[in-house]
């Protein structure tokens, strides 16, 4: 049985010794592990393939078994991503809004840890190694809670990612992990408001609905991606394509890709079976509502549905793609304020005027302009890796790195000022 009063002690004073590591020494620990899960691979991806069949025998979907999935391709990626969290520059320490008053008081405000993260999550034992790395860089702790699909590979990883710390000197119980796969342990954990500062979850809508309305301690939700991209009638037709196709097909199983494609109806004649032609040919299906349909004409049977009354609403995480007419931006617009999850939405034009209005009215967390969005990543946009997308507006918003995960205090010198 799990004592989770001794599990948050450990953390939050292994929290208050790593807030005080140099730079440096973090660097090295992290330097070590990338080097020690290149050597631990053999074990890694054996458990990891103990998991895949486990999960294969249990029936989960292709997207659960595509995220759970490690092989040496995708371990030299996270090993990647951990050697650019090494190179980022530190947050902790900065120090901004400088300011010295009228009385001679010298005030800024300066970067620290949040302290302890919570971090639960489903199929994607890559999580494990990103949420640590960046949880180590920003001098914070972190208890995992992954999923049953994932408890041999978590074990493996997290094993690892000990020993490297124990081998660097650092607090070993900076990263401690739930190996027990019942949903009540969630709760538990999300009872531990005296030593976790922050609950951040990666998966369903339903985990992160359990988190919100069962936790004590404040939660950072994101990562449930319904996505759009808006075809625009001056927009470079064979460029749009290309786009749509990598942000559909490039990896169809993850929150930022793409689910929606809305086509203006001055060009929606030509374009859309251009699309469908086009992607057609990498096993796309299609769910177009009546307007689509019409511009189609005469798609095959099978390959384009009309789109039935949640289709909008869905996040495919699958080779299917919703298709829509509409009559122009302000439509467009609407629709995404509908039926967007306010993670990852974007417009194809050359009009200027267009895109800068998109950018104004699209409340999501990443708003895209000619371009894919499969960038919606940490990695991708120079954070090194991510520890969640929030699609929140508290405290931090789209992927989530090391600055996002830092809070700060106030630094106030004097020369000895009482105040009068």
């Amino acid at each position: 049985m799990i004592n989770f009063e001794e599990m948050g002690q450990k953390a939050k004073e292994a929290s208050r010794r790593l807030a005080l590591v140099p730079t440096e020494a973090k660097n090295a620990a992290l330097e070590r592990l990338a080097d020690c899960l290149w050597q631990e691979r053999g074990a890694i991806l054996s458990e990891n393939a103990c998991d895949l069949e486990t999960g294969k025998t249990a029936g989960l979907s292709p997207a659960l078994l595509d995220r759970l999935m490690l092989d040496e391709n995708r371990l030299k990626d996270i090993i990647s991503d951990l050697r650019s969290v090494t190179a980022l520059p530190d947050p902790v320490g900065d120090r901004f809004d400088e300011n010295v008053l009228p009385n001679g008081l010298r005030v800024h405000k300066q970067r620290v840890p949040l302290g302890v993260l919570g971090v639960i999550y489903e199929a994607r034992p890559n999580v494990t190694v990103d949420v640590a790395g960046l949880a180590l860089k920003s001098g914070n702790c972190v208890i995992l809670r992954g999923g049953k699909e994932t408890m041999a590979s978590n074990r493996a990883l997290v094993k690892v990612i000990r020993q490297a710390l124990a081998k660097s000197g650092m607090p070993v119980e900076a990263i401690q992990s739930i190996d027990d796969p019942s949903r009540d342990r969630i709760a538990d954990l999300l009872k531990l408001h005296q030593y976790v500062d922050m609950i951040i979850p990666r998966g369903s809508a339903a985990l992160h609905s359990f988190c919100r309305e069962n936790s004590l301690i404040p939660v950072i939700t994101g990562g449930i991606g319904i996505c759009h991209l808006f075809v625009d009638r001056t927009a470079d037709q064979d460029a749009s394509i290309e786009v749509i196709r990598n942000a559909k097909i490039q990896r169809p199983t993850v929150c930022n890709a793409l689910d929606t494609v809305l086509v203006v109806h001055e060009v929606a004649g030509l374009f859309l079976p251009r699309l469908v032609k086009a992607l057609a040919k990498d096993g796309v299906t299609f769910r177009a509502d009546s307007e689509a349909l019409r511009a189609l004409g005469d798609q095959p049977t099978g390959q384009v549905l009309p789109a039935g009354p949640e289709d909008f609403d869905t996040e495919w995480l699958s080779l299917v793609l919703g298709l829509k007419v509409v009559s122009g931006l302000d439509e467009a617009i609407a629709h995404i304020a509908r039926h967007s999850t306010g993670h990852s939405d974007g417009i194809l034009t050359q009009d200027t005027a267009a895109a800068t209005m998109f950018v104004k009215a699209v409340d999501s967390a990443a708003v895209y302009v000619n371009a894919s969005t499969r960038f919606t990543d940490g990695g991708q946009l120079g954070l090194g890796a991510e520890v969640a997308v929030s699609t929140q507006r508290l405290h931090a918003r789209g992927p989530m790195g090391l600055r996002e995960l830092t809070t700060y205090k106030w630094v106030i010198e004097g020369d000895y000022q009482v105040r009068p």
